[in-house]
């Protein structure tokens, strides 16, 4: 990824006080990100599709999701996004408190690109999220998206 590109993220996170601790750790850091939030799956796949509200945002390089949300979860997006022909390839990242090794290995059977348990330290959960950014920003390299 080009240094002066920023990092498209879609925050998919039904918990406010962790959304907002995801920005301000980007914000915080010194990765030039454009951070997109919605509150559950149903919600990540209109962004993705860009339906009604969302027909004209940018297509995420990242997707950031957390597991346990309200109508449609993590574990049914990871399931619903891998068979989608168009966005299939998209990276997601588990962001979760789930430390459970049942929820990791579904994670991953459904080709979830890592899996990171949220820290219950504000230190530790912003300085997580910067490291995220900083691997998915100047580490790995994308695809670019249309």
């Amino acid at each position: 990824m080009s240094e002066c590109k920023k990092l498209t993220v879609l925050l998919v996170e039904d918990e406010p006080a962790d959304a907002h601790l995801v920005r301000l750790a980007f914000e915080e850091s010194k990765v030039q990100a454009d951070l997109h939030h919605v509150s559950d799956g149903v919600e990540a796949f209109a962004f993705l599709r860009r339906e009604g509200v969302y027909a004209n945002v940018p297509t995420p390089d990242l997707i950031l999701l957390d597991l346990n949300m309200p109508r449609m979860n993590g574990r049914q997006f990871l399931q619903k996004i891998k068979t989608d022909p168009e966005l299939h390839n998209r990276p997601v990242v588990v962001l979760t408190t789930s430390d459970a090794e049942r929820d990791m290995l579904d994670s991953y059977d459904h080709f979830a690109a890592g899996y990171i348990v949220k820290p219950v330290d504000i230190d530790a959960f912003i300085e997580t999220v910067r490291g995220i950014g900083d691997y998915w920003h100047n580490i790995v390299r994308l695809p670019e998206q249309n």
